[in-house]
């Protein structure tokens, strides 16, 4: 059996931020399998099978961008909750970096996907120097839209994507420096 080494991508106050590995199955099948987690997800809920397909694709994501979604691991417990992270996403005929994020149903209210959502920002525009970074949200997913404002995503179009009504928003890199910019402006006073 294949082995893929974790590396730490970065950590927050809360957070360490991971590669995920097929170590991770287990955790990562019983979170995408709860339907209220999936409910906003166009591949819907996950078994095992898909989730280990998922899995796999972000480690090819790893290998062929030096990104993909990211495992989230709780500091104080070492538990896997979710995954949070940016790759490449087809958006009417073109290929963007689309973040994206899950979190176990005990986790949400509490901040920790704004937490999750800064640190990755930062690592995809400051470490991987993308210009720009979109999101994918149904308007009717209350939680994801106001995760996306605390980030700083404001401006968005609507689409169709597989067959949903959605908002893609779009940060770009300087929208993302002149955000941290303000908030050290305000900050340091």
């Amino acid at each position: 059996m294949r082995t893929e080494a974790m590396v730490q991508i970065c950590e927050t106050e809360r957070l360490i931020i991971r590669s995920l590995s097929l170590g991770d199955l287990p955790e990562l099948a019983d979170i995408l399998s709860d339907p209220e987690v999936m409910k906003h997800s166009v591949k819907g809920v996950c078994d095992e099978a898909a989730t280990r397909k998922f899995i796999e694709w972000c480690l090819a994501c790893y290998a062929s961008q030096g990104v993909g979604p990211w495992a989230l691991i709780d500091k104080q417990t070492s538990e896997l909750i979710g995954f949070c992270g940016v790759g490449p996403e087809k958006v009417d005929d073109a290929e963007v970096i689309n973040l994206g994020y899950r979190l176990a149903k005990r986790y949400w209210n509490k901040g920790i996907a704004s937490e999750a959502v800064r640190a990755v920002l930062d690592f995809a525009f400051v470490k991987k120097q993308f210009h720009s970074v979109f999101v994918i949200i149904e308007p009717e997913h209350l939680a994801s839209l106001r995760v996306a404002e605390k980030t700083g995503f404001s401006s968005f179009e609507s689409i169709d994507f597989h067959g949903r009504s959605v908002r893609l928003y779009r940060m770009t890199s300087d929208q993302w420096e002149s955000d941290q910019d303000n908030i050290v402006d305000v900050t340091s006073e």
